[in-house]
């Protein structure tokens, strides 16, 4: 087979098939490098939309394209690759999706031209109105070769994946699968479960969901995205999904007990655990030990952060990441800021001396 670096394609010229708000971005992202993109949805006014918004030059196909994204629901990715790649067999075209299933589709799509991918990234937002050029900046961009794979086409992807501002990382599509089942599939069903469970008792008491505060807010954001791609998903990779539910059972099983038996020491020893995990997971920031966490209590008015972030940005100092921490009571709050442990100082210093009180906590 020919070298895919020597073919005669725009490299420069790429289609988006499937403009949602991970395509969108794609496509927002490619044309801020100078590309050209074409691109298309079976929703004619989300391409229009696109189109409007800067997201894609023109709407359509393109038989020049370099690589062709696709973009469309998981159930439809291996039926619109097989005919981008049928209908464009004497060039050397790739294509490369973005599902959050990888093994069956693979498997049905064994070209030297495809390559699995699945960015780790995404947002509650939809459609192009959601897209965000910056949305895959430091995420993890998974692709998935197999042993139809041409190594130039891979590294093709690779390059772009790279470009995009994802950190590309690859796996077998059997080793991805069971790995976001714990990482995404897993999350999104008990947010949604505890979700539904305090949508229940809301019934019955219908101040709940007023008191809800930061923490219950945080782990049941994701259950406010678009829920038409996860059945597919849950579908596709039921078994590696299934074998999470179990483990989590197994934990609440325990949880339960350690609740039920009173055992102090043994709850500790659990949130402990917890805890320094999930302060050692690795995000889209330095190693820990190069980060720290500035916590900083502020009254909930108009504002308030742009002037906490303006305050460290006129300093130089840079903000890798941001939460923001809800009271149930009152009115305040806490803005979590992830800065360079260097800075740590300095920014408790200008806080302090604009009347905040934050709090330095090493990661590490």
């Amino acid at each position: 087979m020919p070298g895919l670096s020597k073919l005669p394609l725009n490299e420069r010229h790429g289609e988006i098939i499937g403009l949602g708000l991970i395509g969108s971005s794609i496509g927002l992202r490619l044309r801020e490098l100078g590309w050209h993109v074409s691109g298309s949805d079976l929703n004619r006014e989300r391409s229009e939309r696109a189109l409007e918004l800067g997201v894609v030059d023109r709407i359509g196909e393109d038989a020049g394209a370099s690589v062709v994204f696709i973009a469309t629901p998981p159930a439809d990715v291996v039926a619109v690759s097989a005919r981008v790649l049928g209908e464009r067999a004497r060039g050397q075209v790739i294509v490369t999706d973005v599902a959050g299933v990888k093994e069956r589709i693979v498997a049905r799509l064994p070209s030297p031209r495809f390559v699995g991918g699945h960015p780790m990234a995404g947002s509650e937002q939809e459609g192009p109105d959601g897209a965000d050029r910056d949305l895959f900046r430091g995420a993890t961009w998974v692709l998935t070769p197999n042993e139809y794979t041409d190594p130039d086409a891979l590294q093709r992807v690779r390059e772009i994946v790279s470009s995009l501002g994802a950190d590309p990382l690859l796996l077998t599509p059997n080793r991805h699968d069971a790995l976001v089942a714990v990482v995404s599939h897993l999350p999104h069903l008990t947010a949604a479960t505890l979700m539904a469970v305090a949508a229940d008792a809301s019934t019955e008491q219908r101040s709940l969901l007023r008191l809800a505060a930061g923490g219950f807010r945080d782990m049941t954001r994701i259950a406010a995205g678009d829920p038409a791609i996860w059945p597919d998903i849950f579908r596709d990779n039921a078994s590696a999904v299934l074998e999470a539910l179990d483990a989590l059972r197994v934990r609440l099983d325990d949880v339960r007990r350690i609740v039920l038996s009173g055992d102090r020491d043994a709850l500790v020893n659990l949130l402990d655990y917890a805890k320094r995990a999930r302060r050692n997971l690795p995000a889209r920031v330095p190693s820990p030990e190069d980060v720290t966490e500035c916590r900083v209590p502020v009254p909930d008015r108009p504002g308030v952060l742009a002037e906490v972030t303006t305050l460290l940005g006129g300093i130089g100092i840079n903000i890798w990441d941001l939460e923001i921490a809800h009271s149930s009571e009152g009115d305040r709050g806490v803005i979590v800021l992830m800065i360079n442990e260097e800075d740590g100082k300095r920014a408790k210093e200008v806080l302090n001396d604009h009347g905040y009180r934050p709090s330095i906590v090493g990661l590490a």
